[in-house]
């Protein structure tokens, strides 16, 4: 039996004649598929707005019923919806919170590639900007996606990091300073896949492009010494 009908006998069993047409909240049915939807964000941050949204959809859809109980049903639903979107929410923003403060390494600096790129306003004749020149030789932490150009796809101890899954996935030429031409230290090894890759290690910065097999060339290299 459905939670429809099942509403639909309670409110024939309590003799109201007006509760037996009363019809099912939407919204109400919409928190709860939005709670179920949110559960893959207890491990992907990135999914964090979809509780969200339905700790709001949730929210309106409890003001709406004890407002109109006599057309609709489903405050229940709506108030366990509401609260499961809360909790998954609080979990999963505790986890990726704790995650993202604890990642990196001991001795190193977290960056990211928009501190690698250009300032195509004010200085565009200089690819490299002050803000990367700056980490040359630095124990810097970066995340990124490993480009598929690659000739294995297991045990592989150098590749090209770029920031995201456009340039990753679909290949093709990345900007020349979205790319770090990546070389793990020994004996690390790691298989091709496209889950983001945290690494740290000595970044080297130079005025020259290093030629790559497969792509114009790279400005920045890692020398990594961690990977996950």
């Amino acid at each position: 039996m459905t939670t429809a009908e099942r509403m639909a006998n309670e409110n024939h069993e309590s003799g109201d004649p007006y509760l037996q047409y009363r019809a099912l909240s939407v919204s109400a049915v919409a928190s709860m598929i939005l709670a179920i939807m949110s559960l893959p964000a207890l491990l992907l941050p990135t999914l964090l707005i979809l509780p969200a949204i339905g700790i709001a959809v949730g929210l309106y859809s409890v003001a709406t019923l004890r407002k109109r109980q006599s057309e609709f049903v489903g405050y229940k639903v709506a108030v366990v919806g509401l609260i499961a979107s809360f909790l998954i929410l609080a979990t999963g923003g505790g986890y990726a919170f704790y995650d993202y403060s604890t990642e990196v390494p001991e001795g190193y600096e977290r960056i990211s590639f928009e501190q690698l790129q250009p300032d195509k306003v004010n200085a565009p004749q200089f690819p490299i900007p002050p803000s990367a020149v700056a980490l040359d030789g630095k124990r810097i932490f970066v995340k990124g996606y490993v480009h598929p150009g690659l000739d294995r796809r297991k045990g592989i101890r150098q590749f090209v990091l770029v920031p995201d899954m456009k340039t990753c996935c679909f290949g093709g030429q990345p900007e020349l300073t979205d790319m770090i031409e990546v070389t793990l230290k020994e004996p690390l090894r790691i298989d091709y896949s496209y889950a983001r890759r945290r690494l740290a290690g000595v970044l080297k910065v130079s005025p020259h492009k290093k030629p790559v097999s497969g792509l114009d060339g790279v400005y920045y290299q890692l020398e990594a010494d961690y990977v996950r």
